[in-house]
């Protein structure tokens, strides 16, 4: 085990500290100008697109298929989970406050990127029995011709979503409930892994159902308390934001190395937690039966600013208002669960420990499907998927007894390649979103409810869920 962590550290510091940042950064703003600042321009935008009737849509309107917003919520819900509570405690005992800034920077800058693929992969969706499915897999093989990098892909997000961040997951519910109620890490594990077995591969979807209806009213539960301590300590917050920025950017954070520890945890959490850029909500985006691309691209956008501004922002505060973040006996679920404590009294620990059970359930939910639909893209001999679902339980089972530094070793390094894979395809089919984006734009200065035609961007293949008009005035 020892060996093993010693071999995805190392891998990690390669792929992180000399590729992947640039990437992130280095894309994350060029799509913003590109785009002009489009993740600001139309945030107002963003909130009207959620509650626009999907019967609207000449996509399809396939029985089976999803709203904007439900597929806004399904994406929302694999977000808010670990990276929200667990992930953000990491950052700063590791990186410091100044994690937390730069965790900010990368939503802000990232947010666009989120906007290029998720257009995409509405693009290039494809039908299904129950409505359209997509994502990377199927821009990377219909609009760049290249079907081994979507099987690539495919193969590193199985892995990545399905099986290693699974086991982040698990590992974060054990800590949880040993923290508050003194549990078995292994007892809680087996419960967890049966629960998952009994969804996976029983199909009982209403376990699933529950945990959409729970899952909002906790995280809206959790904000209310999160931000009821921000209220009761509201004379420490500009200095908490100064003590953010100072640790960010001050000298000697950057004489002492902690400059580029702090930006890469908060690069690092922030990626785990929002997923721009990643490739993995684009899969959820593709489900939605819309008028128009770019209206789910808006869509997901916000989903972006949601998990990290909103929530992540919401953990930091209560852990740097505590200050226990200086207790370096510390790390993950259980410095959130003292630092809640601290603030609201001892049952602080459960009400994390409660929060945390509902949030990573759903996410290991909405995890396997992300791997489950990627193997159709592959292979739909059902062997395959049979041995994905028992891959499935038994990285719960791993992921319930491991070290948290193992698993957020791995959770980092698959997140990475599978990142860098994605980033690669955005930046060669950036100018397809753009020019959706000047589709949508110049309908929408016409006073016309924008609806994409297949042949509204000249010269595009693979196009299958798209009608063709031959009266639509090309904008691109």
């Amino acid at each position: 085990m020892d060996l093993l962590n010693s071999i995805v550290s190392f891998m990690n510091t390669m792929l992180w500290s000399y590729v992947l940042i640039f990437m992130l950064i280095g894309l994350g703003l060029y799509f913003t100008f590109r785009s002009g600042f489009v993740q600001f321009r139309l945030f107002g935008e963003m909130f009207k697109l959620l509650t626009e009737n999907a019967s609207k849509s000449i996509s399809g309107n396939k029985e089976g298929g999803v709203s904007s917003f439900q597929a806004f919520c399904i994406s929302t819900a694999s977000r808010v989970g670990t990276g929200n509570l667990a992930g953000v405690a990491l950052a700063i005992a590791v990186g410091g406050p100044g994690a937390v800034f730069w965790m900010w920077a990368i939503a802000l800058i990232g947010a666009a990127s989120a906007f290029v693929e998720s257009t995409l992969a509405q693009i290039y969706k494809i039908e299904d029995p129950k409505g359209f499915r997509g994502g990377p897999a199927y821009y990377m093989e219909k609009a760049l011709g290249q079907r081994w990098m979507g099987v690539l892909f495919s193969v590193l997000i199985t892995m990545c979503f399905g099986l290693v961040f699974n086991a982040v997951q698990s590992n974060t519910i054990t800590y949880a409930f040993n923290e508050a109620f003194g549990i078995d890490r292994l007892t809680m594990g087996l419960v967890i892994t049966a629960v998952t077995a009994l969804v996976i591969f029983g199909g009982v979807k209403r376990i699933a159902r529950v945990a959409e209806v729970i899952v909002p009213v906790m995280a809206i539960a959790y904000v209310l308390v999160a931000g009821y301590i921000i209220v009761m300590n509201i004379t420490a917050i500009p200095a908490i934001f100064m003590l953010i920025v100072k640790s960010a950017f001050g000298m000697e954070q950057a004489i002492g190395g902690g400059l580029g520890i702090a930006m890469m945890q908060g690069i690092k959490r922030g990626l785990f937690s929002n997923e721009a850029g990643m490739g993995s909500a684009p899969n959820a985006a593709a489900t939605a039966t819309t008028s128009h691309p770019v209206k789910q691209g808006l869509i997901q956008t916000l989903g972006v600013f949601t998990d990290t501004l909103l929530i992540c922002s919401a953990t930091a505060f209560v852990i740097l208002i505590s200050g226990v973040y200086t207790d370096t006996s510390l790390s993950g679920i259980q410095l959130t669960q003292n630092a809640m404590s601290s603030q609201v009294g001892g049952w602080g620990t459960i009400f994390i420990a409660a929060c945390i059970l509902l949030f990573a359930f759903s996410s290991i939910i909405g995890n396997y499907y992300y791997g489950e639909t990627n193997i159709e893209f592959i292979n739909s001999n059902p062997v395959w998927l049979l041995f994905y679902r028992v891959a499935v339980v038994g990285m719960v089972v791993f992921g319930s007894v491991a070290k948290i530094s193992i698993v957020w070793d791995l959770a980092d390094l698959f997140m990475g390649m599978m990142a860098f894979i994605n980033l690669i395809a955005i930046a060669l089919l950036g100018k397809i979103a753009f020019a959706a984006l000047k589709d949508y734009m110049t309908q929408k200065a016409q006073g016309i409810d924008p609806v994409f035609y297949k042949n509204s961007i000249p010269g595009l293949k693979g196009i299958e869920c798209w009608d063709e008009t031959s009266d639509h005035k090309k904008s691109a």
